[in-house]
């Protein structure tokens, strides 16, 4: 047809065109909207490019013949050029199909012309031709050198440099000419965070198509091991060095990191420790099967409706019905036994309707699953470009789309399912991520896993604030420690007048704010802490007020100062989850749960007992109104013990010593329970008086006989009076200069070894 005119002069050029793109649907046959998109887009081209070739050539006829119409735009340039021609003049008719081209190039890219600009600014730089910097490193573009934040109002401090700049050589793929992502992520290029408004309150979620993605470049980051305490160092930064990390070249940093003690660098994990998946090919026969049983459906039961088409996922593909008009949606409803029955799968699930669009979602169960690999999650573009050290990679939408979070815009998230559905493989791929992205100078971590055995491969991490607790009493503690934590926190962001943590830390980076005069303090930024806790369970069976005391106070005040709470368990009743924890925490992600009242429970709506396990969840971000289906990413045993190996090397933990009390103060609050107070006022009147007398401890802390005979047996156990001698006072044992290694001694804190707090060895006999 070429040879006969159908394309004229452009006979050799518009088969390589039609071979790129053949290539391109044997290679991802699963995206059908794209693949539909570029068909139009590159007709469009086509048609336009053939007219405008046969008006530059006159506007050849058939009576010139085949050749006249070879040499010009052939056929379809005739069809293209000739009909308009007649109707308005040529010049007009050739300024029509350049913009039909133009059209046509703007649907190949998926590009709206608002991003128009950056897109001729992306091919510049791509090309070599970026922009030249400043000596002190900004762009010196205005449009470049634009503060781009993570999302939300507070985040680090991200000084724009060379957002544009060419990101290393790689390999050229047909998906670089045929872009496929979503334009929303693309919206993020120009200001390196998410415009408010595009997520409509949704809890910061990214998802970019699937594609094999070319291995993205190393990242520098300059960073020192971690010291003991949980700040940074002083204003400055870290030496840079190289690491092999996920953050592409020419992407902003998340932070510059404080000054540091310590000689060496500490450098991210490369990408490469992390596997590729293995994409399932699509089974379009199947899946246009199953498209003709559910069309069965509705035309034997008399609904006006059609499947319109359908979008596979790496679990379940979701088909697309349209109601005609008057139709309920309720009777789609009605009919999901009759569905599973003629597509022979349970585990079907209804959404109506589909966020977006007018039509019904009904998601049927694939026959072969595809294992979805964190790799390839965070190396994604939409994990690539964005560098918050709390992102997470979720896994993949129903639509094959790659789901990432960043925690730090949950802020707090519940996890819940039954055993076996997930949750241990979703904590092991949000532990790698943040290893993965973040130092221990931008996250310090707290893991609770009274299991015993979920969490034991991150032991000795440095990013680890105290050991991997498994008690449950110790966790208890190590919550009161959080909130503790938190509340020094509130008090610097009150005396300096910040409102969050970042504000403060960019402060403290920029050597804009001083300790007060006179004072010896070295202010040092903070981290994010991040508190995981695997099984909630364990801990309310054992601590059930401490734990809902401490788990409320942190979710409703630890947002602004940097930290976060992730919550796992498999028991999912309402004695675990209660109604204080779910109040305070917005953002759920729900595996498979046995009953339809499990599900409730963590998302406060059904869904989740329709999962089909192994991954399969639903994500419910904060502000959303529906959870979002999502498979999630799995990372093996190797690849954990790879990334763990590599941050060990790198820096040596360092515990704070007052996360868990120690065994003797535990026994001192055991023995004394919660009159430790008393005790201590009365040990003070005691020793301060030199005076042990029952009824004075009575008039002084107004208490009855029985409390303060109680507090004098107390106080002559632990060597501080002597015993009773009938209605005589007590001897004090203790001078007045001793009473501050005494009070420590009562609290079960370290007694100078200087100090002689021993009393005689004599039995209480009563007051």
């Amino acid at each position: 047809l070429a040879d006969a005119g159908l394309f004229g002069a452009l006979g050799k050029a518009v088969p390589l065109a039609l071979a790129a793109m053949s290539v391109r649907l044997m290679r991802h046959p699963e995206q059908i909207r794209d693949n539909g998109r570029i068909s139009v887009g590159l007709t469009a081209l086509i048609l336009a490019a053939c007219g405008m070739i046969h008006i530059l050539k006159g506007t050849p006829g058939f009576t010139s013949g085949w050749e006249g119409l070879r040499r010009a735009g052939g056929l379809l340039g005739w069809l293209g050029g000739t009909p308009l021609s007649a109707l308005v003049s040529r010049p007009v008719t050739f300024i029509l199909l350049t913009i039909l081209a133009f059209f046509g190039l703007l649907v190949i890219s998926k590009t709206p012309l608002s991003r128009i600009p950056d897109r001729l600014r992306q091919l510049r730089d791509h090309l070599g031709f970026a922009r030249s910097a400043s000596p002190d490193g900004e762009p010196s573009s205005p449009d470049t050198a634009a503060d781009g934040g993570i999302d939300g109002p507070y985040h680090h401090d991200q000084p724009r440099r060379g957002v544009f700049a060419r990101r290393g050589a790689r390999e050229v793929s047909l998906d670089d000419f045929f872009d496929s992502e979503d334009p929303s992520d693309d919206a993020s290029d120009s200001d390196g965070g998410d415009p408010e408004g595009e997520q409509g309150g949704t809890g910061d979620i990214r998802t970019a198509q699937t594609a094999e993605f070319p291995a993205v470049g190393a990242r520098e980051a300059g960073v020192r091991p971690p010291q003991a305490d949980l700040g940074g160092g002083p204003a400055g930064t870290g030496a840079a060095g190289t690491s092999g990390g996920l953050m592409p070249e020419g992407l902003p940093e998340y932070g510059e990191q404080g000054e540091l003690t310590g000689e060496e660098l500490y450098t991210l994990p490369d990408a490469e420790l992390l596997g590729k998946g293995i994409q399932v090919r699509s089974h379009a026969k199947a899946s246009h099967e199953t498209e003709a049983a559910l069309s069965q459906v509705l035309a034997d039961f008399g609904i006006d409706a059609e499947v319109t088409g359908f979008s596979r996922g790496p679990t379940v593909t979701r088909y697309e019905v349209t109601l005609g008009p008057g139709v309920k949606v309720e009777r789609i409803i009605q009919l999901s036994r009759n569905i599973a029955y003629a597509v022979a799968s349970p585990d079907i699930r209804i959404i109506s309707p589909i966020p977006g669009k007018s039509a019904v979602g009904v998601e049927i169960p694939n026959q072969e699953r595809e294992t979805v690999a964190l790799g390839d999650v965070l190396r994604s573009p939409v994990a690539a470009r964005r560098p918050q050290p709390l992102l997470v990679g979720l896994g993949k939408d129903v639509e094959g789309a790659f789901v990432v979070a960043n925690v730090a815009n949950m802020p707090h998230l519940l996890v819940g399912g039954s055993t076996g559905s997930g949750k241990s493989s979703f904590i092991n791929a949000l532990v790698v991520s943040i290893l993965m992205r973040a130092t221990p100078d931008d996250v310090r971590m707290v893991l609770i896993d009274p299991k015993r055995v979920e969490l034991t491969p991150y032991e000795g991490i440095p990013h680890l604030i105290t050991p991997i607790i498994t008690n449950a009493k110790k966790a208890a503690e190590a919550l009161d420690w959080v909130v503790r934590e938190m509340d020094i926190r509130y008090e610097d962001l009150h005396s300096f007048g910040f409102r969050h943590v970042d504000d403060f830390n960019r402060a403290v980076r920029k050597g804009s704010i001083r300790p007060p005069a006179g004072s010896k303090r070295v202010l040092r930024h903070y981290p994010y802490i991040l508190v995981v806790v695997d099984e909630l369970a364990d801990l309310m069976m054992v601590a059930p007020r401490d734990v809902e005391a401490a788990v409320q106070r942190i979710t409703q005040l630890a947002r602004a100062a940097g930290i976060h709470l992730i919550v796992a368990t498999q028991r999912p009743s309402v004695d675990v989850v209660t109604g204080v924890i779910k109040a305070n925490i917005p953002s759920r992600l729900a595996f498979e749960t046995s009953s339809q009242t499990d599900s409730r429970v963590i998302l406060d709506q059904p869904g989740a007992e329709k999962l089909i396990g192994k991954g399969d969840a639903l994500f419910l971000a904060y502000g959303a109104s529906k959870p979002q289906r999502v498979q999630g990413a799995w990372v093996g045993e190797s690849e954990i013990r790879a990334v763990v190996a590599h941050v060990k090397a790198e820096a040596n933990p360092e515990y704070r010593a007052d996360v868990v009390v120690s065994e003797t103060r535990r026994r001192v609050e055991e023995e004394v329970g919660d009159d430790l107070d008393l005790l201590l006022q009365a040990a003070e009147q005691v020793i301060v008086t030199q005076f042990g007398s029952t009824s004075m401890l009575q008039r002084k802390l107004r208490v009855g006989f029985a409390k303060a005979g109680r507090l004098m047996d107390l106080l002559e156990s632990r060597g501080v009076v002597g015993p009773s001698e009938g209605s005589k006072a007590r001897e004090v044992l203790v001078p007045s200069e001793a009473l501050a290694e005494t009070l420590a001694m009562l609290r079960g804190e370290e007694v100078p070894p200087s100090a002689d707090l021993e009393g005689p060895d004599t039995p209480s006999d009563g007051d």
